[in-house]
């Protein structure tokens, strides 16, 4: 998926503009790829992708943002495991008889775990390795060939993404930033939400501390 800001393309400018305060206005495009293979382990992401785009009439500019869900990432850095090889612990038996899970799909998402927030229903909310509080430690089995087989977060999404951005500069040419993504549930609500676990080419938030809103308000 790329998003595409469709009124200016100079980052400097958008970092002037946020600086002094001034209110910008933005039309942003986004764009899905419909023409993307089945992803396995060794694949060329950035490859892929700009060549889907290329199928749909579509070329990179400066300034794209690349969005790509973290399972393309993942099962092409070989972050897949087969339950077949897995060894549940006893902790693993002891939580996936209130989880009515599969004790070793219990276990890898043990080990993926940092620390235990909270058990829920079918659900453990944990810590992740990488910091961040989700359900199952974000292991999955959507999406995923084999019966017996869940993917993994990607070990470090940040370096996964300035690849996979580096590789896009080498083939197209163009300045993208990169973000890798995943679905999160949140806290007492309904429904899903996307999530950035790793980007690279862009700043994750804007400081509007000592700014003022529209009342004068800071």
């Amino acid at each position: 998926m790329a998003s595409r800001n469709l009124n200016h393309s100079s980052r400097t400018k958008d970092e002037a503009l946020q600086r002094t305060g001034q209110r910008m206005r933005q039309s942003i495009a986004v764009i899905g790829l419909r023409l993307i293979q089945n992803i396995r382990n060794g694949d060329n992401v950035a490859r892929i992708l700009v060549t889907a785009a290329r199928k749909q009439g579509l070329r990179l500019r400066n300034g794209d943002i690349v969005v790509i869900a973290h399972k393309i990432v993942s099962k092409a850095e070989g972050r897949v495991v087969f339950l077949s090889a897995v060894s549940a612990s006893a902790v693993a038996r002891k939580f996936s008889g209130t989880m009515q899970k599969d004790p070793r799909l219990v276990e890898v998402i043990l080990r993926e775990t940092k620390r235990v927030v909270r058990r829920r229903g079918r659900h453990l909310i944990v810590q992740t390795r990488h910091g961040f509080v989700c359900a199952n430690a974000g292991v999955d089995k959507s999406n995923v060939s084999g019966e017996d087989a869940v993917a993994l977060l990607p070990k470090d999404p940040d370096r996964s993404a300035r690849r996979i951005r580096a590789w896009i500069r080498r083939l197209t040419g163009k300045e993208v930033a990169v973000i890798i993504s995943d679905t999160f549930g949140r806290p007492w609500r309904m429904g899903q939400t996307n999530v950035a676990i790793g980007l690279s080419g862009m700043r994750p938030w804007v400081d509007y501390r000592g700014t003022k809103d529209m009342f004068g308000y800071k």
